[in-house]
C-alpha cells in the first residue's frame, strides 16, 4: 500500500443502468493504493444518486440542481482534491469495469515516470479482449468523418492511423489524443492547467485537455492496465446529442487552430 491518496471521480447523469458494474470493480479492484471517490450527478431523474448511495456508501457525492456537463462536472472535485493532497486523479466514465488493479499499476508507473503527466489505459469491449478503436492522433476532419462513417468495430485505413494502429500496442507509447472514459491525471499538473475547459459541454473535453496536459509533460498509452468500457456512441442515435457534438468540435477546432 502506498503512503499517499489517489481519487478518483464519475460524473452521472441518469446512469443508473451502468454504475453499478463501474462502483462496484472500482472499488473491489483498487486495493494497493489508498482511494477515495467522487460521483458527480449531473440532475439525475432515474434514481442514480439513491442507487449509489446503496452501492458504495464509502463515495463522496456531489449533487448538482442542474446539468453542468462532464468537463464542469469533473472541474467540482478541485478544490477538494487540492484539500486531501491527492497525488494522481483519475477521471472515470459511468460506463467502464475494471477487470484488475489497473488504479495502482497506473500510479506505480507514474511514480517510477515522473515526466508522465497522464496515462490512458487499453480499452476493450467487455467480457473479451477486443481493443476498442480509438483515436490517438489530434482529431483531424478526415479522422471525424471516417469515424462517423464507421459501421461496426473495424477501421479501416484512415481510422488504423488514428488510432496509431501501426504501433505495438502492447508496449506504452506517446499519444496526441486520450479517450476521455478513464483518464489518470498527476493531480498537481490537473490543478495547474485549471483542469477541463467547461466551455465544452460534452465531446472533445478530453482531446483538448490532453493537449493542455501535453504542454506539462508525457501523455502516454499505457496498455498494461486494462479497461472495459461500454460503447454506445450515442451522438449516433440521438439528433441532439449529434448537434452538441458539432458544436463541440468547432469549439476544439476554433481554440487549436493556429497550432
Amino acid at each position: 500500500m502506498t503512503d499517499y491518496l489517489v481519487t478518483g471521480s464519475i460524473v452521472t447523469f441518469n446512469s443508473i443502468s451502468t454504475i453499478e458494474t463501474t462502483l462496484r470493480t472500482v472499488r473491489e479492484r483498487t486495493q494497493g493504493v489508498p482511494f477515495h471517490l467522487y460521483v458527480i450527478d449531473n440532475s439525475s431523474r432515474d434514481g442514480t444518486v439513491e442507487y449509489v448511495k446503496g452501492i458504495d456508501p464509502l463515495a463522496e457525492i456531489l449533487r448538482i440542481p442542474w446539468n453542468v456537463g462532464f468537463g464542469a462536472g469533473h472541474n467540482l472535485v478541485l478544490p477538494r482534491i487540492a484539500q486531501n493532497g491527492s497525488k494522481y486523479h483519475a477521471v472515470i466514465n459511468p460506463d467502464i469495469a475494471l477487470r484488475e488493479d489497473a488504479v495502482t499499476k497506473m500510479a506505480l508507473y507514474m511514480d517510477a515516470h515522473p515526466e508522465v503527466v497522464m496515462l490512458s489505459p487499453r480499452i476493450v469491449f467487455p467480457g473479451n479482449h477486443e481493443d476498442q478503436v480509438l483515436g490517438k492522433r489530434h482529431p483531424t476532419p478526415k479522422y471525424l468523418v471516417a469515424s462517423r462513417l464507421r459501421r461496426g468495430r473495424l477501421a479501416n485505413k484512415i481510422l488504423a492511423e488514428y488510432a496509431m494502429l501501426d504501433r505495438d500496442l502492447d508496449e506504452p507509447f506517446e499519444i496526441e489524443n486520450a479517450t476521455g472514459c478513464f483518464m489518470f491525471i498527476r493531480t498537481e499538473t490537473l490543478q495547474k492547467i485549471g483542469g477541463f475547459d467547461d466551455r465544452y459541454f460534452l465531446y472533445f473535453e478530453d482531446c483538448d485537455i490532453t493537449r493542455m496536459l501535453a504542454k506539462e509533460g508525457k501523455v502516454l498509452y499505457y496498455p498494461h492496465a486494462v479497461v472495459e468500457h461500454v460503447w454506445n456512441r450515442e451522438s449516433k442515435k440521438d439528433f441532439k446529442l449529434a448537434m452538441v457534438q458539432v458544436q463541440s468540435m468547432m469549439k476544439y477546432f476554433w481554440k487549436w487552430r493556429k497550432t
